[in-house]
């Protein structure tokens, strides 16, 4: 009987000493041991470069010759600021696409900032915007006209320009288009945010 008792004694201190660390298993799917996969909150969603409702197949950028140019009536918008909707209308017999901002530059008489005042394209809203044939589309032009005792950049003042040269954007060539008799613009040629510019199309 002691010997029985010794022998599993001994099996017993056996087993124990050959035993070590368990082998690591990786934890298989739903195993309670497993790191939860990470989440991720969407980012804010940000403009897409493409329109969402695609221009269909074979429209695409709307050329100058495609186009007319004119100035719609001014619109007060206080504190000597004021608002003209550049209006762009395809005259073709084929649709097609304006995007950005265009070109504004205004010209007028001799200034100490000189005869060109490019205006500042704000380039926020763009949007693609299809012109059907006979169809519109404007762009803001925002002015900010001389007021009592006003003074523009190196000392201008009552600056009127005498047209308005645009150009489509991506084009070469564009318009010439007579500026509002007696609506004078500050020049503020040398201004990090300047009160007048130009901003993106929109459906008209």
């Amino acid at each position: 009987m002691r010997a029985l008792i010794g022998l599993s004694v001994l099996v017993a201190l056996g087993l124990a000493g050959c035993g070590g660390p368990a082998p690591s298993v990786p934890p298989t799917a739903g195993s309670a041991s497993a790191s939860p996969a990470p989440t991720f909150s969407p980012s804010p969603s940000t403009p897409s470069t493409t329109s969402a409702a695609a221009a269909p197949s074979g429209e695409g950028r709307c050329h100058t010759a495609q186009l007319s140019a004119r100035l719609g009536p001014r619109t007060d918008m206080g504190g000597g600021q004021g608002w003209l909707p550049l209006i762009y209308t395809n005259t073709s017999d084929r649709a097609c696409v304006l995007r950005g901002v265009p070109g504004a530059d205004l010209r007028g008489p001799a200034d100490p900032n000189g005869p060109v005042y490019p205006l500042f394209r704000q380039r926020t809203g763009i949007q693609d915007v299809r012109l059907r044939p006979g169809a519109s589309a404007s762009a803001r032009l925002v002015v900010l006209s001389d007021q009592d005792g006003s003074v523009g950049s190196f000392g201008s003042r009552n600056w009127t320009p005498t047209e308005l040269a645009s150009i489509p954007p991506g084009e070469t060539t564009g318009f010439t288009l007579p500026w509002p008799a007696g609506l004078t613009v500050i020049r503020q040629d040398s201004a990090t945010h300047p009160g007048s510019w130009i901003e993106a199309f929109a459906a008209s």
